[in-house]
């Protein structure tokens, strides 16, 4: 069955999606239309570039740490090229990442990746940046500081990032601290 795909249903799922014109073409194609079907295709297609670049190194990346009062997260969400890191749809992107981190509390990176973010879950929003960009992208540490007060720091364009964990033992001043 051969189904018209007009030119609104590509700028749709493309505006859903942020996948690319053509990508969004062949998936509403390959799915007689259907954009359920078609976001499923675009995801799977991005599996298939994740699995493709597996073996490249994601070295490029921002960090990103927040906190509030006495909690706070550090990520780090890697990419292959510095062009893509310092585009502020990624910065962005790693800014989402932190918040729902920073509100949901996971134990490690794999429970990061399985907590929900709109209608689906973090680790398939990154696999959708993956099939939109078209490298290897990643969360690649986490990691989570509870203390008296906890405050971050970022450095550099999101190129550094430090948590400081202060504990108060007496009215004479700090006596331990900790960072991630």
């Amino acid at each position: 069955m051969s189904v018209n795909v007009t030119a609104q249903d590509v700028a749709k799922l493309r505006a859903q999606t942020g996948a690319g014109m053509a990508d969004c073409r062949k998936a509403l194609i390959e799915s007689d239309g259907d954009f359920e079907k078609a976001i499923d295709y675009l995801r799977k297609k991005g599996q298939k570039v994740a699995a493709n670049r597996s073996d490249r190194e994601a070295k490029e990346g921002v960090v990103v740490a927040k906190a509030n009062g006495n909690y706070g997260i550090i990520i780090n969400l890697s990419s292959e090229t510095d062009f893509v890191s310092k585009n502020a749809e990624f910065v962005a992107f790693a800014n989402e990442l932190a918040d729902i981190a920073l509100q949901n509390k996971p134990a490690d990176i794999e429970a990061f990746k399985a907590l929900p973010m709109g209608s689906s879950t973090v680790g398939d929003r990154l696999m959708d940046m993956v099939a939109k960009i078209g490298e290897k992208i990643d969360v690649t540490r986490y990691e989570q500081v509870n203390a008296d007060t906890v405050v971050p720091y970022i450095h550099g364009n999101y190129r550094i990032g430090v948590l400081v964990g202060l504990n108060k033992a007496s009215n004479d001043g700090i006596t331990g601290a900790g960072s991630a």
